[in-house]
């Protein structure tokens, strides 16, 4: 389904939004490790920017971004609303050599990494990036500028010390199709559609 050349495309993503207060102790984390950790050595995420990613999918052409969202609220129908838990700092590819720093994500259920799956399954008409095979539900903090790199084991001793950092608990009731516009400045996010999961026992309160 992807167009030619030709047509004028968005760099988008699918995501899952984070609700203000798990951002706010995302934020706080974030300052906490700014201050333990060299200055310059990483380019940090800015607070509107926290996201759950499902699904990058690259430079995807504007007409297909109907048929993106068609397919995308197909494949959540089959999902309940359900609770997802914010905890930890992890990095990749690990916490000695760290290219990224990220809070982990996860439920109990086991539903986040199935929805990632359908997801990623149902918008591969429209993109052309491949498919994730360990998926890890993160969302970014920071990443390793090249130069000049983090010193090795730098991120083990702050990420120890915030081992049983729990930044809240709350139920995803929707998915976002989301474009990335980069600049100088960093990336500036837009919604282009936000798709609901089906109401259900996982749907109560935050």
């Amino acid at each position: 389904m992807l167009s030619d050349t030709s047509t004028p495309t968005f760099r988008v993503f699918v995501a899952i939004p984070l609700p203000e207060p798990i951002q706010s102790e995302m934020e706080k984390a974030q300052a906490e490790l700014r201050r333990g950790l060299p200055e310059n050595c990483f380019r940090w995420t800015q607070r509107g920017q926290f996201h759950l990613t499902l699904k990058f999918l690259g430079n995807v052409p504007t007409d297909c971004i109907e048929a993106l969202t068609r397919s995308t609220q197909a494949a959540c129908s089959h999902f309940p609303a359900f609770r997802l838990r914010a905890e930890q700092i992890g990095a990749f590819p690990n916490l000695r050599s760290p290219q990224a720093i990220w809070v982990g994500v996860n439920d109990r259920e086991g539903l986040l990494s199935k929805l990632q799956q359908a997801v990623d399954t149902a918008v591969r008409n429209v993109t052309a990036e491949s498919g994730e095979e360990n998926f890890t539900g993160h969302v970014t903090l920071g990443r390793a500028k090249r130069t000049p790199r983090p010193p090795a084991g730098i991120l083990e001793k702050p990420a120890s010390e915030m081992s049983g950092r729990l930044f809240g608990e709350w139920t995803a009731a929707e998915v976002a199709i989301i474009r990335s516009e980069l600049s100088p400045e960093g990336a500036r996010y837009t919604t282009l559609a936000a798709v609901g999961l089906a109401a259900g026992a996982g749907s109560g309160g935050d």
